[in-house]
């Protein structure tokens, strides 16, 4: 019975770590900065509402984001992002798939800050290009909170910026990642 008892515990102790290998959140931020050395004004927005899982067993990491999202400090900036230049009604959407590649450095049952790297395939305005880049995971209180940062050349997403503001528009982005992850409840 002692034995019987003792395999049940060590079962369910695994299912537990087993649920507990992915991480979700769907207010995750990202920042996005194309702000030229010229420009009189920034040209920068955050998206508060990006989707963000994490599977800690393989260190697939996977990001979303509805372009329309992204906040600008002018109206006016925003429609001309979502209209002109990302095209927001014919690609919705941005997106990242990619793995951790030291995930194994990675302990997500001790508190810490693990220095990643990080490499994919992000999507923006229906072209597909691979990137790398490093980040940052901070375990703290079973939550994970993923950080990073990565340049973009603008028309290697065939973003057209015309030219009578080209100078007040940078040709490559700065984007920051930020997602606070919890346990995904399945």
């Amino acid at each position: 019975m002692k034995t019987i008892l003792l395999l049940l515990c060590i079962t369910l102790s695994a299912a537990a770590v087993t649920a507990q290998s992915k991480y979700y959140t769907k207010s995750g931020k990202i920042y996005f900065d194309a702000t030229s050395p010229k420009s009189p004004e920034n040209v920068n927005a955050v998206n508060k509402s990006v989707i963000c899982v994490l599977d800690s067993k393989t260190g697939n990491l996977q990001f979303s984001v509805l372009m329309k999202g992204f906040e600008f400090e002018r109206a006016l900036m925003q429609e001309h992002f979502n209209e002109n230049y990302v095209e927001s009604n014919k690609f919705p959407k941005g997106e990242f798939k990619g793995v951790i590649s030291n995930n194994g450095a990675v302990n997500y049952a001790k508190d810490g800050v693990y220095p990643v790297k990080v490499s994919g395939k992000l999507t923006i305005h229906g072209e597909t290009k691979a990137i790398e880049t490093n980040g940052t995971l901070t375990v703290k209180n079973g939550k994970v909170t993923a950080t990073a940062e990565f340049v973009v050349t603008i028309a290697d997403y065939k973003i057209t910026v015309p030219q009578l503001v080209a100078d007040k528009v940078a040709k490559t982005a700065t984007i920051k990642v930020d997602c606070m992850l919890d346990v995904l409840k399945q």
